[in-house]
């Protein structure tokens, strides 16, 4: 299966934008950690997000897609 029909991006690099436009409504969604934006590592439809070397969050890739604006590094 391919991205078109999972909904899931690619494995790859990624630029993670938080869709919300303030650190109360990231948080409110428990993206505080992600807010505004951090990277990207999709692997085996899993998201790693880092920020400085450092793991910050985790996720489902799907998940990812569906609530943050994803840019391929």
């Amino acid at each position: 299966m391919d991205e078109a029909t999972t909904g899931a991006p690619a494995d790859g690099e990624y630029l993670a934008i938080c869709r919300e436009n303030n650190p109360l409504s990231a948080a409110a969604n428990g993206h505080e950690q992600v807010f505004p934006r951090a990277q990207m590592t999709v692997k085996d439809g899993w998201a790693t997000f880092h920020r400085d070397g450092q793991e910050i969050w985790n996720c489902n890739a799907r998940y990812a897609a569906a609530n943050f604006v994803l840019e391929k590094l």
